[in-house]
């Protein structure tokens, strides 16, 4: 693990997620976009989600707290910040960037449905 990853890791959900939806909003999409996202990858419900946003859990803290990670994510596919998704060997680091793409695509137009892998 590259040790300058630990800070990421440290990162303050509540602090990502704000960026996330500035990006969304950005390009037409929305905040429930957004959210119907991290949940689809995570598992937690809006509620629960709510809930990690307010207490101000770190990255790893929110990822470790997760319901379940979405048996489709092998579906996620492609170049984030240079590396590509699929082949990050960090199981963390790719749960983030996974994150990333996902947010990444709803940006760039792609459809829903898509996204979600359907």
């Amino acid at each position: 693990m590259n040790p300058n990853n630990t800070r990421v890791y440290k990162m303050s959900f509540a602090g990502v997620y704000p960026h996330y939806i500035t990006k969304a909003e950005k390009k037409g999409r929305t905040k429930e976009e957004v959210d119907t996202i991290i949940c689809w990858l995570t598992g937690y419900t809006k509620k629960s989600l709510q809930k990690q946003i307010d207490t101000k859990v770190d990255l790893e803290t929110f990822f470790a707290q997760a319901p379940q990670l979405n048996p489709n994510v092998s579906m996620i596919t492609g170049v984030i910040c240079g590396y590509r998704v699929e082949d990050i060997k960090e199981p963390l680091m790719q749960k983030i960037r996974y994150m990333d793409k996902l947010i990444d695509e709803l940006a760039k137009g792609r459809a829903m449905e898509k996204i979600l892998r359907k």
